[in-house]
């Protein structure tokens, strides 16, 4: 079968592997038809990815067709097209006896920890499985990056009127502007990139903009009436953002971090403990926000029509990374096709 593996940073190989085997009961084969690009995948390209070895063949948001399913309970059946849930979990930990399985001590996410789906067929446990019988491959591929941002605000609970801020508006940020926005806040977006400003007013009808190169604090605290955000995510990855991040913090208010860096964040404890802030880390999602968002984009108040913005094929992409990966070109979401 066609696969495509990073065999270190900067370096994909097109190559054919064998089938997988036969399914167990529990495991279903599928066959992948879309893979989304994700900042993982690029920071892993790069070589700046936690967590990852090489080679790897990378992939975690998939949209797929069921080919074999062994038995299961939850009547699945050849034909099927779902989403993959890729965050492979032990079940017993305490972190799974508690169920938050998207933080499992031991666990391996698809296309980082262990292989992925840049493949045409992989086995997957049947319960990773989220179908639907009517979004397309598209979208399907898309629900787990949106897990992302709907876990995030999970986290944070926010409640209605409060003013948002999010630092950074790539896909992540853009995942937890999505259901921030269903939160019905004051909705606030800071980055560096005008382009990416623009997008997510036009796109998300966010409330404030800001370029985080002009006068970032000052323009927070004025639209704030200089309360400042009661709740900020960082969806960077930036540990410069991530540490800067604490001055837009309201007295009283809640930080998220969502991007995740290799190295240290550090701030000043007399100022965290002088405004009483509450740190919370996000990681993953769970399985009912996979339910919640595939019932959400069926009904039609989830339209991932504006992310994808690249397409390749499996074939080209060894030769279309690099340029999707550049600055100039403007990728938010890019779609692999097999």
């Amino acid at each position: 079968m066609k696969t495509v593996t990073l065999d270190q940073p900067f370096q994909f190989t097109l190559s054919e592997t064998p089938e997988p085997s036969r399914c167990e009961p529990g495991e279903a084969l599928v066959r992948v038809h879309r893979v989304g690009i994700c900042g993982t995948d690029i920071h892993a390209y790069r070589g700046r990815q936690p967590y990852f070895s090489y080679p790897r063949i990378i992939g975690h948001e998939l949209g797929v067709e069921i080919v074999e399913v062994g038995l299961n309970e939850r009547g699945l059946k050849a034909g099927d097209r779902c989403s993959v849930e890729p965050y492979l979990n032990c079940g017993h930990c305490i972190a799974c006896r508690h169920g938050k399985t998207n933080c499992c001590i031991s666990l391996q996410c698809l296309g980082v920890h262990t292989d992925g789906g840049m493949r045409e067929l992989i086995k997957v446990p049947v319960t990773k499985l989220h179908k639907s019988d009517t979004l397309g491959l598209d979208q399907l591929a898309l629900v787990e990056t949106l897990g992302i941002g709907s876990h995030a605000v999970d986290r944070a609970m926010l409640g209605m009127g409060e003013y948002v801020l999010v630092i950074g508006a790539g896909p992540i940020g853009l995942s937890v502007i999505q259901f921030a926005r269903l939160a019905e806040v004051k909705l606030i977006v800071l980055d560096v990139n005008a382009q990416r400003l623009d997008f997510a007013r036009r796109q998300f009808g966010v409330d404030y903009i800001v370029n985080a190169q002009d006068n970032p604090l000052a323009r927070v605290m004025e639209i704030t009436d200089g309360d400042l955000p009661t709740v900020v995510f960082d969806a960077t990855g930036s540990g410069e953002s991530m540490m800067g991040a604490f001055q837009y913090v309201a007295h009283g208010g809640r930080l998220v971090f969502v991007g995740l860096m290799q190295g240290d964040i550090t701030f000043s404890d007399p100022f965290f403990h002088r405004r009483e802030m509450t740190i919370l880390s996000s990681r993953n999602s769970l399985p009912a926000n996979f339910t919640r968002i595939i019932a959400l984009m069926e009904s039609g108040r989830v339209n991932t029509d504006p992310w994808i913005t690249h397409r390749a094929s499996a074939d080209a992409l060894p030769e279309l990374f690099p340029k999707w990966v550049s600055p100039e070109s403007g990728m938010l979401k890019g779609i692999v096709e097999f």
